[in-house]
């Protein structure tokens, strides 16, 4: 079983619309969305929900206004302004626990948090595994990795060879949960200033954790002289460009069609 991850230093370089249209030509996989924080790989897919899990992780404070005396110790010991009139905002509260070790009448409790929600859903182009993080949760690394995990599940289950994973943008804690074990990372850039910075960044990351690198160059004709740079940059670093997709119009319509680009357009871009 091999596992391509689509990542993007940025956001809005055409990762996704390249990982749908994967999903159209691509045989015997299965389809993981790693970016949990604004997943939209089913979008373009429009898969069927077979399976659907919570998924709980982290704890907030809860304080028992039966019992508590209204010292205040609690809220002077929050570092993050969570505990207003002895009530918690689960917004702020980060989950420390230091109000629940410290509070003398024991009326703080730490409750676990639901933050989201995992599915196994069947798409005509294969099964998908995707997620959806609540607004303001975190925890969404655990997230990807479980994701994951129930991707190869399914794939080892079902006999397919490929796990092909839509990544988060960044470089932060779900890309890195996205890309740890994968046997190659296609890294989708633009020719911006913003896009060739952002390519360094996530490509730094590949070489931290030793996951081979390949780059796309996405609109390569915006800029021709920022995509020769790009060329240039990774020729020096020794990562080879193997794609440059022009600017074309049918992208923006495939999207409104909610189809694949390649399932839209027969001529291509």
């Amino acid at each position: 079983m091999k596992e391509l991850v689509v990542l993007s230093g940025k956001g809005g370089t055409g990762k996704t619309t390249i990982v749908a249209s994967f999903a159209a030509l691509a045989k015997n996989k299965v389809l993981v969305d790693c970016d949990v924080d604004a997943a939209d790989l089913h979008l373009l897919l429009q898969p069927t929900v077979k399976k659907s899990e919570e998924f709980w992780s982290g704890k907030t404070a809860v304080i028992d206004k039966k019992f508590c005396t209204g010292c205040g110790i609690c809220e002077q010991v929050c570092r993050f302004d969570a505990i207003k009139n002895f009530k918690v905002d689960p917004t702020s509260c980060e989950g420390c626990g230091f109000c629940f070790h410290v509070c003398p009448e024991d009326t703080v409790r730490m409750k676990d948090n639901q933050c989201g929600h995992w599915f196994i859903s069947d798409t005509k182009y294969g099964p998908l595994v995707h997620a959806r993080l609540g607004i303001a949760e975190e925890n969404s690394g655990k997230l990807v990795a479980l994701v994951r995990q129930q991707a190869k599940a399914l794939a080892q289950e079902r006999g397919l060879d490929y796990i092909l994973s839509d990544g988060p943008p960044g470089i932060g804690c779900p890309v890195i949960s996205s890309l740890s074990g994968a046997n190659l990372a296609l890294l989708v850039t633009e020719p911006t200033l913003s896009g060739m910075h952002d390519l360094d960044r996530v490509l730094g990351v590949c070489r931290h954790f030793g996951i081979p690198a390949l780059v796309c160059i996405n609109k390569y004709d915006i800029n021709e002289d920022n995509s020769r740079n790009i060329e240039g940059f990774c020729m020096n670093m020794g990562v080879a460009v193997i794609s440059k997709l022009p600017f074309d119009n049918v992208v923006t319509e495939a999207m409104v069609q909610g189809l694949p680009v390649v399932e839209y357009s027969a001529d291509g871009i």
